[in-house]
């Protein structure tokens, strides 16, 4: 792909929608141009709830990015999450006409597309395809082009969400005036921008926290093997803190933000934090040792529901390398050791920072913002993947363009050693000629020798 080729991440959020402006550096690095944010106020867990403020807010974000990056912004990559989500795998074959002609490009595009037709519910559609393993003959193959064969398999993660929710997201791109390049998975990419091959090889669990949910995906040997989504997220913490304490949501966030923490041992009782009152009132003075007891207890019960996600898979291919927090509730204090005490499992932040440029935006390496980049960084992977499909839709034509009319190729095909046979006879006789002439001079020149001597 080019390197001046511009893609822009758009992320949908419950609490903020942000858009990123990059492209691929000539060391292969992120190169962000711009990025402008907005309060989302029309997305709750992940879903559009109000068309007309979700629009305005894309307005809004992506007019700040494109004023910043100086680029007219006509289409996006958008991410959709939500608890409508889910995932399931599917087996794919193919039956090649001819075994002895390598494997190409068009047939693992064409054994995907296929996946696409599989029959959904009623009111479900296919987000996305991703391709796991290939099998040849089978004989598993990661590679498989190249390769010669009878029969082509293949293993697809296969991403389901519901029509209407996939729908009101384009709904909202159109309106605000914008083109849809590709719908990705959150978690898809939040793994795109934080996790590395070795992670990946070695099994990870990419766990994201935003707002409205936690995004779970799960890698090994390369592979994505299972995605979910969970209906719980920073905004239900929130809500829990205003209701516990009494205090308006505002502060309650506030509070969360500056002196949450995910382990309520690690607070005293006398370190207190107070909030203002509400006309007037006495102000309201909360331990930090009560907020993180709130805090706690729901950040428990979420990690309760990765673990189970996780324990689905978990029999079958081990995390070597655990689990890898990010999203804004990643930021949350002590929250490393509450998920490895409640998993087991090693956790680890992870920071967008390792794929991007050193004169990008420092505030966009931060794991609020690694929905963004890893929209981007897909979105660059995905326009790269079509224009080589593209090269190799129009090199075959290229290479055998016939120069004679098809005529004269039908004729040449269908009797190909008849004029080699005439040429040859053409050519024996051409020599018995040839012989014969060379003796007839012979014969005379000696008969003329024998005259003069006489």
């Amino acid at each position: 792909m080019s390197e001046e080729k511009i893609i822009v991440g758009l992320d949908i959020g419950t609490t903020k929608i942000a858009c990123i402006v990059g492209r691929k550096g000539a060391n292969g690095k992120i190169e962000i141009l711009g990025y402008g944010k907005a309060a989302s106020t029309g997305v709750s867990r992940g879903i559009v709830t109000n068309i007309d403020e979700t629009v305005n807010a894309i307005k809004a974000a992506v007019d700040e990015a494109s004023a910043q990056s100086n680029v007219d912004i006509k289409s996006v990559n958008v991410g959709i999450a939500g608890q409508h989500i889910k995932s399931l795998q599917h087996r794919g074959v193919l039956m090649r006409d001819d075994r002895n002609k390598e494997i190409s490009d068009e047939e693992l595009e064409k054994l995907r597309l296929d996946t696409w037709k599989i029959n959904m519910i009623p009111g479900e559609e296919i987000i996305d395809v991703i391709p796991q393993e290939y099998f040849v003959d089978g004989e598993i193959g990661t590679t498989p082009k190249g390769m010669l064969g009878s029969k082509l398999e293949a293993n697809f993660h296969v991403i389901i969400g519901q029509n209407a929710a996939a729908m009101n997201i384009l709904k909202c791109i159109e309106r605000a005036g914008l083109e849809m390049d590709h719908m990705i998975l959150e978690p898809i990419a939040s793994a795109e921008a934080v996790l590395d091959e070795e992670e990946k090889e070695a099994g990870v669990a990419l766990v994201d926290i935003g707002g409205g949910t936690t995004d779970i995906a799960i890698f090994h040997e390369n592979k994505i093997y299972h995605s979910a989504v969970i209906p719980f997220g920073g905004n239900i913490i929130t809500e829990d803190i205003s209701k516990g304490c009494a205090i308006i949501r505002r502060y309650a966030e506030d509070v969360k933000v500056k002196f949450g923490s995910a382990v309520a041992s690690e607070n005293r009782d006398d370190e207190l934090v107070s909030i203002p009152g509400i006309r007037g009132r006495a102000p309201k003075e909360i331990s930090f040792k009560n907020l993180a007891n709130i805090i706690q207890a729901r950040m428990e019960e979420i990690f309760e529901l990765v673990n189970y996600e996780i324990q689905k898979v978990n029999s079958q291919h081990k995390l070597i390398a655990g689990i890898v927090l990010t999203g804004g509730g990643a930021l949350m204090k002590h929250i490393q050791q509450l998920a490895s005490f409640k998993t087991g499992l090693d956790v680890r932040i992870g920071y967008p920072n390792e794929h991007l440029s050193e004169d990008s935006i420092k505030e966009l390496a931060s794991p609020m913002y690694a929905t963004g980049i890893g929209l981007v960084i897909e979105g660059i992977a995905r326009a790269e993947y079509q224009e080589k499909m593209e090269r190799a839709k129009h090199k075959e034509p290229i290479v055998v363009i016939p120069h004679k009319p098809v005529e004269e190729e039908e004729i040449v095909e269908e009797q190909p050693e008849e004029p080699t046979r005439r040429s040859r006879r053409q050519k024996k006789e051409g020599e018995k000629k040839h012989r014969f002439d060379l003796t007839k001079i012979i014969t005379v020149f000696l008969s003329e020798e024998n005259e003069i001597k006489e």
